[in-house]
């Protein structure tokens, strides 16, 4: 934190930021520095950082800048309930596809958001990036393979989704993140 300090004092850098600390490790870092975002996974279907980081963030204005907003491409709605991973491909490690009750209950809740996907006239990426961006102090990465995609993900910020609607998507994605045991990691390596 001195050496970033010294770094934003200089004008080197406008902002310090962090990845993967726990609400703990933040409070140990700020008694050093101001932090101005975290980077953790976050997703409608992974959601970890809603117990202690977020209201963290929140209490102390930390912008909350997520990855993994798809969930490794789940939230496209593409990969269906027989999708096998090419060999070498890390999302196979991946718990919301490797293990069989959690890639079912994904199954469940892609049926699920698929109406309302519809009804929003968007993709199911676009619906659940507007979920997400939708949540306090968060902003998304989203990786794109081309550039139609990084487009298509650039429109999710046109999808308008009222109290209702976002209580309903986050209830949806409940029926993955629920059942989930309280690992931060959402990759077994």
């Amino acid at each position: 934190m001195n050496a970033l300090n010294k770094l934003k004092e200089q004008g080197k850098i406008r902002a310090i930021g962090i990845s993967n600390f726990s609400s703990e490790q933040m409070a140990e870092a700020a008694q050093y520095g101001q932090i101005d975002s975290l980077q953790p996974p976050y997703s409608l279907f992974w959601r970890k950082i809603e117990k202690a980081e977020m209201p963290y963030c929140i209490e102390n204005n930390i912008s909350i800048i997520a990855y993994s907003s798809l969930a490794q491409g789940l939230l496209t709605g593409k990969f269906g309930p027989d999708h096998k991973f090419a060999e070498g491909d890390h999302r196979a490690k991946n718990r919301l596809f490797y293990i069989k009750e959690n890639y079912e209950r994904v199954q469940t809740a892609l049926e699920k958001l698929r109406p309302i996907a519809e009804a929003k006239q968007c993709t199911m990426a676009q619906l659940a990036i507007a979920w997400l961006i939708a949540q306090p102090q968060t902003n998304a990465i989203v990786g794109a393979r081309n550039a139609e995609q990084a487009t298509a993900n650039a429109k999710a910020a046109d999808v308008k989704l009222s109290q209702d609607e976002l209580a309903e998507i986050d209830g949806i994605g409940r029926i993955v993140t629920d059942p989930l045991d309280d690992r931060p990691v959402m990759w077994d390596f």
